[in-house]
């Protein structure tokens, strides 16, 4: 009889993890928030600077779960999944994708502590598409969060 293994990364309520997966984060020293993130809006769609001081670390744990879930994604996916819609007072709201400087120092950061490597596109291959995935280290880290 094999012995199945529990994934906390799907048991768990996807809010509930990604808080418990922030507080991991803040205790790794390579994963600080930078001083300009107070000064600036997460995306175009967004009227007001981010207010949560526990922003940046709550937005790793998310982009740190998606990268789980889908295996591979670049910075451009990862702008379309954080975006909003943009009021522009009497017209229609429309669509804005989310700034891309955050997520990019997030990859960054955890490329640095060894949870992500970029993985190059192969040209005329389908399934092969550039952007970052998780190495051993990032899965196991993010398998032990409970």
């Amino acid at each position: 009889m094999e012995k199945t293994e529990k994934n906390p990364v799907y048991e768990l309520n996807a809010q509930e993890y990604n808080l418990k997966l922030a507080e991991a984060l803040k205790k790794i020293p390579e994963f600080k928030k930078p001083e300009w993130i107070e000064f600036v809006k997460s995306g175009m769609g967004k009227a007001r600077p981010i207010d949560d001081p526990d922003f940046w670390h709550k937005r790793a744990a998310s982009i740190l779960r998606q990268i789980y879930k889908k295996d591979t994604v670049g910075t451009n996916r990862l702008r379309t999944k954080y975006g909003s819609k943009k009021e522009r007072g009497a017209r229609p709201e429309e669509f804005r994708r989310a700034g891309g400087k955050i997520i990019r120092t997030i990859l960054q950061q955890s490329d640095k502590v060894g949870f992500t490597e970029i993985v190059k596109g192969i040209k005329g291959v389908k399934g092969k598409k550039p952007g970052r995935k998780l190495t051993e280290k990032g899965r196991k880290f993010l398998e032990e969060i409970q």
